[in-house]
């Protein structure tokens, strides 16, 4: 395969209105301006992003014209994708451009903003915030409300009963007028964006009367469908240190070993899955996996450390100091279950208190038989096989 089948086919869920269209426009030398659109509803991209990101970046290195668009205008009105309920807040913009402030020096990990052909940096609320109400009701007139009404998403919120903001309703329309905005000939997001940015081509077809393209690119899930870039509620963020982000890598269950070689390297994933077959060591293959995502968002000599330490401290039972996470507290009495929902090491009291019960629970190498318990600075908690918190009091 070329670079265009490349781009077309690995890491994409779904283009529109079709794979061969999108096809016969670039191989006629055409250049296109395309973008992804990043709410900044949290301050930190993790692994779950790199998949749209790498996709970016393989545009840029195409010569096409890439947008990185930060959402603080549309982030506003609160993306309901993927949610099962309504946001308990809403973000003004004053804060959304807070926690974008260090989206870009994440993003460069992977997305090119210098040098030849750099990605633009744009933010949507610099047009959303000034359109007037006859902007809006004028946008709005292009949707039919049961064109709204009919999504999937908003349809289940009200079979089971939780509340549709309206204003997360008119989520679709905002994002989708930024293509109009920039005038882009296609978006690039994950698959649960199809509805915003289908409703994005249909305004750019009514208004700008020209052909924009939609490209989906998958969700990064293990085989049970949940998403990978929170593991166990730990982020893997693109710029944890390489230890800890090789062990967090290393911690991820073994069906997350193949999407992650598809969607975040460039190595054949035949390649993984034959020697999966033959009944190579899981271990090895995330050792492999760890390796190749460390490299490419730090260099090959961190990545070489990080396999190091990540070998010395978890394969020969030295101290764990060197990738665990530290949890900074002013509190030294603590409830191991509300110690472990400060740490973000588990989802809920639930799961907490039956790894208690299953004496899962290690301080400084001794078992934890006790709910309530006494920290000073330096303890190491050991939680199950390969999750550890270092505790600092400051």
């Amino acid at each position: 395969m070329d670079a265009i089948d490349i781009l077309l086919t690995r890491g994409v869920d779904g283009i529109y209105p079709s794979h061969d269209a999108l096809e016969k426009v670039l191989r006629s030398g055409k250049k296109l301006k395309l973008y992804q659109g990043f709410d900044p509803s949290g301050t930190q991209f993790h692994i779950g992003h790199a998949v749209g990101l790498r996709k970016l970046r393989q545009w840029q290195d195409l010569g096409h014209h890439v947008i990185f668009l930060i959402g603080d205008g549309t982030g506003q009105a609160g993306d309901p994708s993927g949610k099962t309920r309504s946001r308990g807040k809403f973000l003004t913009n004053e804060e959304l451009r807070q926690n974008a402030k260090d989206y870009v020096l994440q993003a460069k990990k992977i997305v090119r903003f210098d040098g030849p052909n750099p990605a633009e940096i744009l933010y949507n609320g610099d047009w959303l915030n000034k359109l007037t109400l006859v902007d809006i009701l004028d946008i709005a007139g292009h949707f039919s409300w049961q064109q709204l009404a009919e999504r999937d998403l908003y349809q289940e919120r009200i079979k089971s009963g939780e509340e549709l903001n309206f204003r997360e309703a008119l989520y679709p329309l905002l994002q989708g007028y930024d293509s109009v905005a920039m005038n882009v000939d296609l978006e690039l997001g994950g698959k649960d964006q199809l509805f915003n940015m289908l409703a994005g081509r249909q305004l750019v077809s009514q208004i700008l009367h020209k052909e924009k393209f939609v490209m989906t690119v998958p969700l990064l899930t293990d085989s049970k469908g949940t998403k990978i870039g929170k593991t166990e509620g730990n982020v893997i963020g693109l710029t944890d240190a390489p230890a800890e982000f090789y062990a967090k890598i290393m911690s991820l269950g073994d069906d997350a070993i193949i999407p992650c070689f598809t969607l975040l390297t460039d190595i054949s994933t035949e390649e993984i899955e034959a020697k999966m077959k033959q009944g190579e060591n899981p271990m090895t293959l995330k050792k492999q996996l760890a390796f190749e995502l460390t490299k490419m968002l730090n260099d090959e000599k961190l990545a070489k450390k990080a396999q190091e330490e990540f070998e010395s401290v978890h394969q020969k039972g030295e101290s764990v100091s060197v990738t665990a996470p530290v949890f900074e507290t002013k509190q030294t009495d603590w409830n191991i279950i509300d110690l472990f929902i400060a740490t973000n090491q588990v989802t809920s009291k639930s799961e907490a208190r039956r790894l208690f019960e299953q004496q899962a629970i290690e301080i400084n190498n001794a078992k934890c038989q006790m709910l309530n318990i006494k920290l000073k600075d330096g303890d190491i908690i050991k939680i199950g096989k390969r999750k550890f918190v270092k505790i600092h009091v400051i």
